[in-house]
């Protein structure tokens, strides 16, 4: 993501977004900085049109102290040991059911977020949440194939680029356990969520039997090491891939054929939240259609928002566009990552296996 044009983004529009750490409160605009009126939100960087968060402190007479995280692994590891005080964050598909099991996250009051009527029901009741008791869909996407055209010399399609010994030194994997292990787990034919010692092993063998090819394991800035020619392929969201593509005419994207990770990242709040109403009010406010339009218009990932599509807010090259709207066919390739209980011990010795054995 253009981490400097956000940057700059936000300084134009007068709304401050620190990036990593928290930031204490003499950092909020305006004159009242009441806590009652502080939300607390933590999401991905640059996951959210800034212009979005003025409104609603507007709107609301808030103030929003808004903290980022650059993986699932950083967001669990922050409120594992106790919430140090946010109201709402953006856990991904599997990470839902594990803060549900663990009692990371609070019960919506779902009568105090109307919005919900806007979503699309195939997004609803999702198998990490059924009642969707502590989460509600924010984005949905893939994860893909980000390449240079010049570099390849063409179009990619296939997981098996990514291993081709011409691009040794040349490919970003994900820093993603579950989902860059899902991916490799399907190119080989297995289940991304297989709880078999054995698949989860020869995914294990076969990543580090190709590690001349990695040049990097990416905390979600893979697309920066494309667009800045370091690599000749990124394993990347898509969307991260679409905003480079606006200035980079060589960047493309492709949905491998032979399947890959679909996500979901939701809106939930964290336990003990301090200010449950608002946060409440904060994300029955994202669901309005042509606020969570601007969002997936502003992110390029694709909305979950069925009243923002039938009213037309969506941008009509996104919507035209496989890459961020698949075609029944491709989405019916697509795999949820799950929570698979115990046999996460797996995944977390197989992953430190491949990171001591490849490097970060």
């Amino acid at each position: 993501m253009k981490k400097i044009f956000i940057f700059l983004l936000l300084f134009i529009v007068g709304v401050t977004l620190p990036f990593g750490c928290a930031a204490n409160q003499s950092n909020f605009r305006g004159g009242n900085n009441s806590q009652e009126n502080v939300l607390s939100v933590y999401n991905f960087s640059t996951y959210i049109d800034p212009a979005i968060i003025k409104e609603f402190e507007q709107k609301y007479s808030a103030k929003v102290k808004y903290d980022t995280y650059e993986s699932m692994d950083d967001l669990y590891a922050k409120l594992k040991p106790g919430n140090p005080g946010y109201d709402v964050i953006f856990p991904s598909d599997y990470m839902v059911t594990i803060m549900g099991k663990e009692n990371l996250v609070e019960e919506f009051n779902l009568a105090n977020i109307p919005n919900i009527k806007n979503l699309d029901p195939k997004f609803l009741k999702a198998p990490f949440d059924p009642e969707n008791k502590y989460s509600l869909p924010y984005q949905w996407g893939t994860m893909g194939l980000g390449y240079n055209i010049q570099k390849t010399g063409g179009e990619i399609d296939s997981w098996a680029t990514v291993f081709d010994p011409k691009y040794k030194a040349k490919v970003a994997l994900m820093d993603e356990l579950r989902t860059m292990m899902g991916a490799i787990l399907i190119y080989l034919g297995y289940d991304a969520n297989t709880t078999n010692p054995d698949e989860i092993n020869k995914a294990k063998d076969f990543l580090i039997q190709h590690k001349d090819n990695i040049a990097a394991f990416a905390p979600d800035t893979g697309q920066m090491l494309l667009d800045q020619g370091e690599v000749d392929i990124a394993v990347e969201w898509n969307g991260d891939i679409f905003q480079i593509m606006e200035e980079n005419p060589n960047i493309r994207y492709a949905i491998p054929k032979e399947g890959t990770v679909i996500w979901m990242d939701n809106m939930s709040i964290a336990k003990g939240a301090p200010h449950k109403e608002l946060a409440e009010k904060f994300i029955n406010f994202l669901l309005e259609p042509e606020v969570g339009a601007r969002i997936s218009n502003f992110v390029k990932y694709a909305t979950p928002n069925k009243m923002a599509l039938e009213k037309g807010l969506i941008n009509k090259e996104d919507l035209k566009n496989p890459g961020i709207y698949p075609s029944a066919e491709t989405f019916n390739k697509m795999t949820f990552i799950k929570d698979v209980g115990e046999a996460n011990q797996l995944y977390d010795q197989a992953w430190t296996e491949i990171k001591a054995e490849i490097g970060g």
